[in-house]
């Protein structure tokens, strides 16, 4: 029997683990950047000192590992299935084995909502790790002997517990949100043994009419159907596909995202800004530019929102054509946009390389000195730190000389939203700048301005 429950919650196990792999991967990916784990002793201070900071620490801990989604998948896939088990090892542990197989399912309820509740890309690790940590302390009160002992450990454990776990403010990436579904996730896995104890079967005469192993394999598919559709039909695809874009984009995955234009051709504001992007860095975009579906000269450069996801595209297109300051200071504002006040692993990259090109090492060596401390960028930065001041290994940098020899000379007032005139500026700085004659020359094509188009054109010439 006891392997039949293990085979059920294997089951159940890579299920969650083929969802997050399989088709939810860049959900992973977004959490990951918007947090930045550092293993510093002042970082884990300021977490755990706050009601439920051990919870958070965890669930961030485990989060710098979504930069490999399969990783990530793996994570989330092994503590739903812990939090399944645990409650199966409670109810058998104070309720006869009959009615514990006859609510069998239902143990797989609590790790269901769970899933339901990480659905959402605000939705924090920390709160999973909630639930989990509670169901070990009750676990560990209902194994310690009755009598005063008991009582003892209640009182300790209690003001423990909520130090540790029940904070729960940082379970979620926007703090006026209240994240019902993992509250009800909470209940659910402590209220489950009062439901199995209001059990009234005839246990003598049940256990005769369907075989044991019967009943816990019907209640295991029951649940499992009915919560599997639900968690299909409340999955987001629609951002998961916008976040694949931006996924490409930040990781300058140019050819994979010009062979899924091609496939399906993007009709959302991110998935066309990184479409043009691409075709720039291919030298592709002036000529398939009306090939796919394009936003007008939003489709380019969109204007900057006040939100800590669209900008990212707009920024690294601004990065490519060399308008360093100007993706400078989207990347911080985006960072900053952030609800929960976390930094970001992505943007702190991104702008120690910005200050590099532009010479600001004090500020770059900050930003790399902080990932020096992270577990997935410390190589990067200690790659990246020894260019600091040296302008030679700069200027031969294949992407930072280039950048650098792009951008502009003077200073300029630049807007939010992006004018021919900018681009103009840029390519006479630079005639070499393909990316900036690429993008002017567009920006001439969907606005219809061909008075402008031919006099660039035979001034060109």
């Amino acid at each position: 029997m006891k392997c039949l429950h293990l085979l059920y919650t294997l089951l159940f196990g890579v299920a969650v683990l083929l969802f997050f792999g399989l088709a939810y991967p860049h959900h992973l990916h977004y959490q990951e950047q918007y947090q930045l784990f550092l293993f510093d002793s002042t970082y884990v201070w300021e977490i755990v000192k706050l009601p439920g900071g051990v919870a958070d620490l965890l669930g961030r801990f485990c989060t710098q590992f979504f930069l490999f989604a399969w990783v990530g998948a793996f994570v989330i896939a092994l503590l739903l299935s812990v939090i399944q088990l645990l409650i199966l090892r409670l109810l058998n542990s104070q309720f006869s084995i009959v009615n514990s197989q006859l609510a069998y399912g239902l143990t797989f309820v609590p790790s269901f909502l769970l899933w339901l509740f990480l659905l959402d890309e605000n939705a924090l690790l920390g709160g999973v790790w909630a639930v989990l940590l509670t169901l070990l302390a009750i676990w560990g009160y209902v194994m310690a002997p009755s009598g005063w002992l008991r009582r003892i450990l209640i009182l300790v454990t209690l003001p423990v517990l909520y130090w540790i776990a029940l904070g729960g403010s940082h379970y979620h990436r926007y703090p006026t949100v209240i994240p019902y579904l993992l509250y009800a996730a909470w209940l659910s896995a402590v209220i489950l043994p009062l439901v199995v104890r209001s059990f009234k079967f005839q246990v003598s005469s049940f256990k005769f009419l369907v075989p044991s192993f019967k009943v816990q394999g019907l209640t295991f598919l029951l649940v499992a159907v009915v919560m599997g559709v639900i968690v299909w039909k409340n999955a987001n695809f629609k951002a998961e596909k916008v976040m694949k874009y931006d996924f490409m984009a930040c990781h300058q995955q140019w050819n994979r995202i010009f062979e899924t234009i091609c496939l399906e051709k993007p009709n959302n504001q991110i998935g066309v800004t990184v479409q043009n992007l691409a075709l720039a860095m291919q030298g592709k975009l002036l000529d398939r530019l009306f090939d796919f579906n394009q936003n007008g000269i939003q489709g380019l450069l969109p204007d900057v929102k006040e939100d800590a996801t669209s900008p990212l595209p707009t920024a690294e297109a601004f990065y490519q054509l060399g308008m360093i300051n100007v993706a400078q200071r989207t990347v911080f504002e985006a960072q900053e946009a952030t609800l929960d006040f976390q930094k970001s692993g992505r943007c702190y990259k991104r702008l120690a390389q910005t200050n590099l090109i532009n010479g600001q090492y004090e500020v770059a060596c900050k930003y790399l000195m902080a990932l020096q401390k992270t577990l997935f960028y410390r190589d990067w930065a200690n790659e990246t730190l020894p260019l600091l001041g040296n302008e030679k290994a700069i200027a031969s940098h294949p992407e930072y000389g280039r950048l650098r020899q792009w951008a502009y000379k003077d200073d300029n007032y630049f807007s939010d939203h992006v004018t021919p005139e900018m681009l103009e500026n840029l390519y006479s700085c630079n005639p070499d700048n393909r990316m900036a004659y690429q993008y002017l020359l567009a920006y001439y094509m969907l606005t219809g301005d061909r008075e402008r188009f031919n006099q660039f054109m035979s001034t060109k010439q």
